[in-house]
Protein backbone atom coordinates (compact mmCIF):
# COMPACT_ATOMS: atom_id res chain seq x y z
CA UNK A 1 0.00 0.00 0.00
CA UNK A 2 2.98 2.42 0.65
CA UNK A 3 4.09 1.96 -3.21
CA UNK A 4 1.10 3.10 -4.71
CA UNK A 5 1.83 6.91 -5.05
CA UNK A 6 5.30 6.18 -6.80
CA UNK A 7 3.39 4.06 -9.26
CA UNK A 8 0.54 6.88 -10.28
CA UNK A 9 3.18 9.55 -10.54
CA UNK A 10 5.50 7.47 -12.46
CA UNK A 11 2.34 6.80 -14.89
CA UNK A 12 1.59 10.03 -15.21
CA UNK A 13 4.87 11.32 -16.15
CA UNK A 14 5.05 8.65 -19.00
CA UNK A 15 1.74 9.72 -20.37
CA UNK A 16 2.49 12.89 -20.30
CA UNK A 17 5.68 12.35 -22.96
CA UNK A 18 3.63 10.65 -24.55
CA UNK A 19 1.45 13.45 -25.45
CA UNK A 20 4.26 15.84 -26.07
CA UNK A 21 6.06 13.49 -28.21
CA UNK A 22 2.85 13.36 -30.69
CA UNK A 23 2.30 17.30 -30.73
CA UNK A 24 6.16 17.21 -31.49
CA UNK A 25 5.51 15.04 -34.33
CA UNK A 26 2.72 16.77 -35.50
CA UNK A 27 4.11 20.02 -36.37
CA UNK A 28 7.16 18.18 -38.09
CA UNK A 29 4.28 16.78 -40.25
CA UNK A 30 2.78 20.30 -40.90
CA UNK A 31 6.51 21.96 -41.63
CA UNK A 32 7.11 19.32 -44.12
CA UNK A 33 3.87 19.72 -45.46
CA UNK A 34 4.57 23.64 -46.47
CA UNK A 35 7.85 23.25 -47.46
CA UNK A 36 6.82 20.90 -50.01
CA UNK A 37 3.98 22.98 -51.09
CA UNK A 38 6.04 25.97 -51.18
CA UNK A 39 8.93 24.33 -53.39
CA UNK A 40 6.15 23.13 -56.46
CA UNK A 41 5.47 25.36 -58.77
CA UNK A 42 1.77 26.61 -60.19
CA UNK A 43 1.00 25.29 -63.25
CA UNK A 44 0.03 27.98 -65.95
CA UNK A 45 -2.58 27.44 -68.23
CA UNK A 46 -1.53 26.96 -71.90
CA UNK A 47 -4.29 28.72 -74.85
CA UNK A 48 -5.00 26.07 -77.88
CA UNK A 49 -3.09 28.10 -80.62
CA UNK A 50 -4.44 26.22 -84.00
CA UNK A 51 -2.58 26.15 -86.84
CA UNK A 52 -4.13 27.49 -90.23
CA UNK A 53 -3.69 28.24 -93.77
CA UNK A 54 -4.56 31.70 -95.04
CA UNK A 55 -4.88 33.61 -98.24
CA UNK A 56 -4.72 37.73 -98.58
CA UNK A 57 -7.61 39.62 -100.22
CA UNK A 58 -7.59 41.01 -103.62
CA UNK A 59 -10.27 42.57 -105.14
CA UNK A 60 -9.72 42.74 -108.73
CA UNK A 61 -12.01 41.79 -111.90
CA UNK A 62 -12.71 38.15 -112.76
CA UNK A 63 -14.39 36.03 -114.95
CA UNK A 64 -17.61 34.70 -113.60
CA UNK A 65 -18.23 30.79 -114.37
CA UNK A 66 -20.42 28.41 -113.79
CA UNK A 67 -20.25 24.50 -114.76
CA UNK A 68 -22.30 21.40 -116.26
CA UNK A 69 -22.06 18.23 -117.06
CA UNK A 70 -24.15 16.94 -120.37
CA UNK A 71 -24.10 14.50 -123.09
CA UNK A 72 -22.73 14.04 -126.58
CA UNK A 73 -25.66 13.72 -129.33
CA UNK A 74 -26.06 14.56 -132.66
CA UNK A 75 -27.49 17.49 -134.08
CA UNK A 76 -29.87 15.66 -136.81
CA UNK A 77 -31.29 12.12 -135.82
CA UNK A 78 -33.62 11.23 -137.86
CA UNK A 79 -36.25 7.85 -136.87
CA UNK A 80 -36.58 6.55 -140.61
CA UNK A 81 -39.45 4.31 -141.57
CA UNK A 82 -41.38 2.60 -144.62
CA UNK A 83 -43.74 4.74 -146.79
CA UNK A 84 -46.01 2.11 -147.42
CA UNK A 85 -47.16 -0.90 -144.98
CA UNK A 86 -45.94 -4.44 -144.89
CA UNK A 87 -43.87 -7.39 -143.37
CA UNK A 88 -39.98 -6.21 -143.00
CA UNK A 89 -38.35 -9.10 -145.04
CA UNK A 90 -34.45 -7.81 -144.90
CA UNK A 91 -32.84 -5.93 -142.70
CA UNK A 92 -28.87 -4.49 -143.81
CA UNK A 93 -27.64 -2.70 -141.41
CA UNK A 94 -26.90 -3.03 -137.70
CA UNK A 95 -26.35 -0.49 -134.44
CA UNK A 96 -23.42 1.56 -135.10
CA UNK A 97 -23.17 0.84 -139.33
CA UNK A 98 -22.13 4.01 -140.85
CA UNK A 99 -24.03 3.94 -144.06
CA UNK A 100 -23.79 6.75 -146.82
CA UNK A 101 -26.80 8.95 -148.64
CA UNK A 102 -29.37 6.06 -150.76
CA UNK A 103 -28.18 2.83 -149.03
CA UNK A 104 -30.69 0.30 -148.22
CA UNK A 105 -31.28 -0.34 -145.02
CA UNK A 106 -34.37 -2.73 -144.85
CA UNK A 107 -36.87 -4.25 -147.10
CA UNK A 108 -40.32 -5.20 -147.26
CA UNK A 109 -42.11 -8.13 -149.05
CA UNK A 110 -43.01 -6.43 -152.62
CA UNK A 111 -45.00 -8.97 -153.52
CA UNK A 112 -48.56 -7.15 -153.11
CA UNK A 113 -46.62 -4.08 -154.30
CA UNK A 114 -45.70 -5.54 -157.20
CA UNK A 115 -49.58 -6.74 -158.51
CA UNK A 116 -50.38 -3.11 -157.69
CA UNK A 117 -48.39 -1.69 -159.88
CA UNK A 118 -49.53 -4.39 -162.99
CA UNK A 119 -52.64 -3.70 -162.11
CA UNK A 120 -52.21 0.21 -162.69
CA UNK A 121 -49.74 -0.91 -165.75
CA UNK A 122 -53.04 -2.60 -167.58
CA UNK A 123 -55.14 -0.25 -166.37
CA UNK A 124 -53.15 2.54 -168.30
CA UNK A 125 -52.85 0.12 -171.51
CA UNK A 126 -56.91 0.15 -171.66
CA UNK A 127 -57.02 3.67 -171.19
CA UNK A 128 -54.72 4.63 -173.81
CA UNK A 129 -56.46 2.19 -176.61
CA UNK A 130 -59.59 4.00 -175.42
CA UNK A 131 -58.08 7.28 -176.19
CA UNK A 132 -56.69 6.16 -179.61
CA UNK A 133 -60.02 4.70 -180.33
CA UNK A 134 -62.00 7.94 -179.15
CA UNK A 135 -59.08 10.22 -181.69
CA UNK A 136 -59.34 8.34 -184.41
CA UNK A 137 -63.54 8.83 -184.57
CA UNK A 138 -62.89 12.44 -183.68
CA UNK A 139 -60.56 12.66 -186.70
CA UNK A 140 -63.31 11.00 -189.13
CA UNK A 141 -66.31 12.84 -187.91
CA UNK A 142 -64.20 16.34 -188.64
CA UNK A 143 -63.96 15.19 -191.59
CA UNK A 144 -67.65 14.27 -192.15
CA UNK A 145 -68.49 17.61 -191.03
CA UNK A 146 -66.41 19.08 -193.45
CA UNK A 147 -68.53 17.71 -195.82
CA UNK A 148 -72.04 17.85 -194.10
CA UNK A 149 -72.63 14.42 -193.48
CA UNK A 150 -73.11 15.13 -189.55
CA UNK A 151 -74.58 17.32 -187.57
CA UNK A 152 -72.39 19.44 -185.44
CA UNK A 153 -74.09 18.29 -182.54
CA UNK A 154 -72.41 14.50 -183.53
CA UNK A 155 -68.98 15.61 -183.77
CA UNK A 156 -69.64 17.67 -180.54
CA UNK A 157 -70.30 14.41 -178.74
CA UNK A 158 -67.24 13.19 -180.22
CA UNK A 159 -65.18 15.78 -178.76
CA UNK A 160 -66.32 15.17 -175.73
CA UNK A 161 -65.84 11.62 -175.85
CA UNK A 162 -62.02 12.06 -177.27
CA UNK A 163 -61.55 14.91 -174.28
CA UNK A 164 -62.91 11.99 -171.61
CA UNK A 165 -60.93 9.11 -172.87
CA UNK A 166 -57.76 11.81 -172.60
CA UNK A 167 -58.11 12.70 -169.09
CA UNK A 168 -59.39 8.51 -168.53
CA UNK A 169 -55.43 8.00 -169.87
CA UNK A 170 -53.99 10.54 -167.84
CA UNK A 171 -55.58 9.17 -164.54
CA UNK A 172 -54.12 5.94 -164.97
CA UNK A 173 -50.94 7.33 -165.95
CA UNK A 174 -50.51 9.15 -163.02
CA UNK A 175 -52.04 5.57 -161.25
CA UNK A 176 -49.06 3.47 -162.67
CA UNK A 177 -46.41 6.50 -161.62
CA UNK A 178 -48.12 6.28 -157.82
CA UNK A 179 -47.87 2.38 -158.01
CA UNK A 180 -44.39 2.44 -159.24
CA UNK A 181 -43.55 4.69 -156.24
CA UNK A 182 -45.09 1.79 -153.82
CA UNK A 183 -42.74 -0.93 -155.11
CA UNK A 184 -39.46 1.50 -154.59
CA UNK A 185 -40.90 2.03 -151.19
CA UNK A 186 -40.35 -1.39 -150.36
CA UNK A 187 -36.64 -0.45 -149.89
CA UNK A 188 -35.79 1.80 -146.95
CA UNK A 189 -32.93 3.94 -147.62
CA UNK A 190 -30.61 6.63 -146.06
CA UNK A 191 -31.55 9.96 -146.62
CA UNK A 192 -28.11 11.18 -145.47
CA UNK A 193 -24.41 10.27 -144.63
CA UNK A 194 -24.50 8.79 -141.22
CA UNK A 195 -24.49 6.19 -138.37
CA UNK A 196 -27.57 3.71 -137.03
CA UNK A 197 -28.17 4.73 -133.61
CA UNK A 198 -30.58 1.97 -133.32
CA UNK A 199 -33.15 -0.75 -134.56
CA UNK A 200 -37.13 -0.48 -133.97
CA UNK A 201 -38.04 -3.49 -136.12
CA UNK A 202 -36.68 -6.61 -136.86
CA UNK A 203 -36.86 -9.48 -139.94
CA UNK A 204 -40.69 -10.73 -140.23
CA UNK A 205 -42.44 -7.93 -138.29
CA UNK A 206 -45.58 -6.13 -140.05
CA UNK A 207 -45.28 -2.45 -139.86
CA UNK A 208 -47.87 0.64 -140.54
CA UNK A 209 -46.69 3.28 -142.73
CA UNK A 210 -44.48 5.67 -141.13
CA UNK A 211 -43.76 3.61 -138.28
CA UNK A 212 -40.20 4.29 -137.12
CA UNK A 213 -37.93 0.95 -137.46
CA UNK A 214 -34.42 2.65 -138.00
CA UNK A 215 -32.59 5.70 -136.49
CA UNK A 216 -29.59 7.54 -137.92
CA UNK A 217 -27.74 10.18 -136.98
CA UNK A 218 -25.92 12.82 -138.86
CA UNK A 219 -22.34 12.47 -138.76
CA UNK A 220 -20.05 15.94 -138.69
CA UNK A 221 -22.57 18.00 -136.70
CA UNK A 222 -22.98 16.89 -133.12
CA UNK A 223 -24.12 19.19 -129.84
CA UNK A 224 -23.49 18.81 -126.04
CA UNK A 225 -27.00 18.43 -124.36
CA UNK A 226 -26.87 19.92 -121.01
CA UNK A 227 -29.87 20.55 -118.35
CA UNK A 228 -29.72 23.94 -116.50
CA UNK A 229 -31.33 25.28 -113.42
CA UNK A 230 -33.77 27.54 -113.46
CA UNK A 231 -31.43 30.25 -110.56
CA UNK A 232 -28.94 29.99 -113.93
CA UNK A 233 -30.80 30.49 -116.44
CA UNK A 234 -31.02 34.07 -117.21
CA UNK A 235 -27.02 34.14 -116.43
CA UNK A 236 -26.45 31.70 -119.35
CA UNK A 237 -28.12 33.74 -121.45
CA UNK A 238 -25.38 36.38 -121.54
CA UNK A 239 -22.84 34.05 -120.89
CA UNK A 240 -21.03 34.03 -124.68
CA UNK A 241 -17.32 31.91 -123.68
CA UNK A 242 -18.84 28.69 -123.70
CA UNK A 243 -15.62 25.89 -123.67
CA UNK A 244 -16.22 22.10 -123.76
CA UNK A 245 -13.72 19.61 -122.39
CA UNK A 246 -14.43 15.71 -122.38
CA UNK A 247 -14.37 13.81 -119.70
CA UNK A 248 -11.99 10.96 -121.79
CA UNK A 249 -9.81 13.67 -122.57
CA UNK A 250 -10.04 16.68 -119.98
CA UNK A 251 -6.71 18.29 -120.78
CA UNK A 252 -7.85 19.48 -124.38
CA UNK A 253 -10.79 22.37 -124.50
CA UNK A 254 -12.67 22.19 -127.56
CA UNK A 255 -14.68 25.64 -128.61
CA UNK A 256 -18.37 25.68 -128.37
CA UNK A 257 -21.06 28.20 -128.78
CA UNK A 258 -24.72 28.11 -127.29
CA UNK A 259 -27.72 26.83 -130.15
CA UNK A 260 -30.45 26.57 -128.54
CA UNK A 261 -32.25 27.14 -125.23
CA UNK A 262 -35.74 25.83 -124.55
CA UNK A 263 -37.82 28.12 -122.93
CA UNK A 264 -39.62 25.47 -121.24
CA UNK A 265 -38.41 23.46 -118.01
CA UNK A 266 -38.47 19.34 -118.51
CA UNK A 267 -41.05 18.39 -116.42
CA UNK A 268 -39.39 15.70 -114.84
CA UNK A 269 -36.06 17.07 -113.60
CA UNK A 270 -37.39 21.05 -113.63
CA UNK A 271 -34.41 22.17 -115.65
CA UNK A 272 -34.15 24.04 -118.95
CA UNK A 273 -32.07 22.14 -121.77
CA UNK A 274 -29.64 23.85 -123.54
CA UNK A 275 -27.35 22.65 -126.69
CA UNK A 276 -24.11 23.57 -127.26
CA UNK A 277 -22.63 23.11 -130.42
CA UNK A 278 -19.24 21.46 -130.85
CA UNK A 279 -16.46 23.21 -132.98
CA UNK A 280 -16.53 21.19 -136.53
CA UNK A 281 -13.00 20.42 -135.95
CA UNK A 282 -13.33 18.57 -132.75
CA UNK A 283 -11.58 15.25 -132.88
CA UNK A 284 -11.74 12.21 -131.15
CA UNK A 285 -15.52 13.03 -130.06
CA UNK A 286 -17.94 10.26 -129.88
CA UNK A 287 -22.05 10.10 -129.45
CA UNK A 288 -22.82 9.44 -126.09
CA UNK A 289 -20.16 10.89 -124.41
CA UNK A 290 -19.83 12.81 -121.46
CA UNK A 291 -18.89 16.47 -121.25
CA UNK A 292 -17.94 19.19 -118.73
CA UNK A 293 -19.71 23.01 -120.77
CA UNK A 294 -18.35 25.28 -118.98
CA UNK A 295 -20.29 29.10 -119.75
CA UNK A 296 -18.24 32.24 -119.09
CA UNK A 297 -17.92 35.74 -118.97
CA UNK A 298 -16.10 38.83 -117.89
CA UNK A 299 -17.40 40.45 -114.46
CA UNK A 300 -16.87 43.86 -114.24
CA UNK A 301 -17.03 44.39 -110.67
CA UNK A 302 -14.20 43.82 -108.86
CA UNK A 303 -14.54 40.55 -106.48
CA UNK A 304 -12.20 38.35 -104.17
CA UNK A 305 -11.44 34.96 -105.43
CA UNK A 306 -11.61 31.96 -102.80
CA UNK A 307 -11.02 28.67 -102.83
CA UNK A 308 -14.26 26.69 -101.89
CA UNK A 309 -12.92 25.44 -99.00
CA UNK A 310 -13.07 28.93 -97.32
CA UNK A 311 -16.40 29.26 -97.14
CA UNK A 312 -18.65 28.16 -93.81
CA UNK A 313 -22.21 27.71 -94.44
CA UNK A 314 -24.47 28.27 -91.75
CA UNK A 315 -28.09 28.41 -91.33
CA UNK A 316 -28.10 29.30 -95.07
CA UNK A 317 -25.83 32.17 -94.27
CA UNK A 318 -22.11 32.00 -96.00
CA UNK A 319 -19.03 33.36 -93.94
CA UNK A 320 -15.55 33.15 -93.92
CA UNK A 321 -13.03 33.47 -91.03
CA UNK A 322 -10.82 36.40 -91.22
CA UNK A 323 -7.35 36.64 -89.16
CA UNK A 324 -6.75 39.88 -86.67
CA UNK A 325 -4.58 39.99 -84.26
CA UNK A 326 -3.97 36.57 -84.01
CA UNK A 327 -7.69 35.61 -83.59
CA UNK A 328 -10.22 34.75 -86.04
CA UNK A 329 -13.59 35.85 -86.28
CA UNK A 330 -16.88 35.27 -88.35
CA UNK A 331 -17.93 37.71 -91.21
CA UNK A 332 -20.54 37.22 -93.51
CA UNK A 333 -20.44 37.79 -97.18
CA UNK A 334 -22.05 37.66 -100.22
CA UNK A 335 -21.57 35.48 -103.02
CA UNK A 336 -21.42 37.01 -106.87
CA UNK A 337 -20.94 33.73 -108.94
CA UNK A 338 -18.40 30.81 -109.31
CA UNK A 339 -14.75 30.44 -111.63
CA UNK A 340 -14.29 26.90 -112.12
CA UNK A 341 -14.10 25.31 -108.61
CA UNK A 342 -13.66 28.85 -106.78
CA UNK A 343 -16.15 30.97 -105.47
CA UNK A 344 -16.78 34.90 -105.94
CA UNK A 345 -17.30 37.13 -103.12
CA UNK A 346 -18.83 40.10 -104.05
CA UNK A 347 -19.34 41.85 -100.14
CA UNK A 348 -17.87 41.70 -97.29
CA UNK A 349 -14.43 41.60 -97.54
CA UNK A 350 -11.91 44.04 -97.96
CA UNK A 351 -8.70 44.08 -99.93
CA UNK A 352 -5.64 43.05 -97.80
CA UNK A 353 -7.67 40.85 -95.52
CA UNK A 354 -6.35 37.36 -94.38
CA UNK A 355 -8.73 34.58 -94.71
CA UNK A 356 -8.42 31.33 -93.40
CA UNK A 357 -8.49 28.97 -96.28
CA UNK A 358 -8.29 25.35 -94.44
CA UNK A 359 -10.70 23.62 -91.57
CA UNK A 360 -13.19 26.25 -90.98
CA UNK A 361 -15.15 23.90 -89.71
CA UNK A 362 -12.92 23.35 -86.87
CA UNK A 363 -12.70 26.97 -85.75
CA UNK A 364 -14.53 28.95 -83.28
CA UNK A 365 -14.73 33.08 -82.81
CA UNK A 366 -12.25 34.32 -81.15
CA UNK A 367 -9.89 31.38 -81.32
CA UNK A 368 -5.91 32.51 -81.82
CA UNK A 369 -4.28 30.65 -84.49
CA UNK A 370 -0.66 30.16 -86.04
CA UNK A 371 -0.62 31.08 -90.50
CA UNK A 372 1.61 28.22 -91.56
CA UNK A 373 1.74 29.94 -95.21
CA UNK A 374 0.53 32.73 -96.86
CA UNK A 375 -1.40 32.20 -100.72
CA UNK A 376 -1.80 34.39 -103.51
CA UNK A 377 -4.79 34.65 -105.52
CA UNK A 378 -3.19 32.53 -108.06
CA UNK A 379 -2.09 29.45 -105.67
CA UNK A 380 -5.77 29.91 -104.39
CA UNK A 381 -7.48 29.53 -108.29
CA UNK A 382 -5.17 25.94 -108.42
CA UNK A 383 -6.95 23.41 -107.31
CA UNK A 384 -3.80 21.23 -106.49
CA UNK A 385 -2.71 23.89 -104.26
CA UNK A 386 -5.90 23.90 -102.52
CA UNK A 387 -6.11 20.41 -101.67
CA UNK A 388 -2.49 20.70 -100.40
CA UNK A 389 -2.73 23.07 -98.45
CA UNK A 390 -5.91 21.52 -96.94
CA UNK A 391 -4.21 18.29 -96.41
CA UNK A 392 -1.34 20.44 -94.32
CA UNK A 393 -3.76 21.69 -91.45
CA UNK A 394 -3.41 20.14 -88.24
CA UNK A 395 -5.98 18.13 -87.27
Amino acid sequence: MSNSPLISTSVLKSSSQSRLLLSLLSVLGLVTILSLSACSKKVEKTEDVRPVRALQAVMEGSEIATEFSGEVRPRIESRLGFRVPGKIVARKVDVGTMVKRGQVLMQLDPQDLLLGQAQAKAGLSAAESNRDLAKAELKRYQELREKNFVAQAVLDAKETAYRAAQASFDQAKAGLSNQSNQASYASLVADVDGVVTGIDAEVGQVVAAGSPVVRVAKTGELDVVVGIPEDKINNIRHMSDVKVRMWANQGEVIAAKLRELSPIADPVTRTFTAKVALSPDAKDVRLGMTAMVSFGMKNPQAMVRLPLTALLQEKNVNSVWVVESGAVKLVPVQLGGTAGEDVLIASGLKSGQMIVTAGVNLLKSGQKVKILGVETATDASNPAVVAANASGVAK
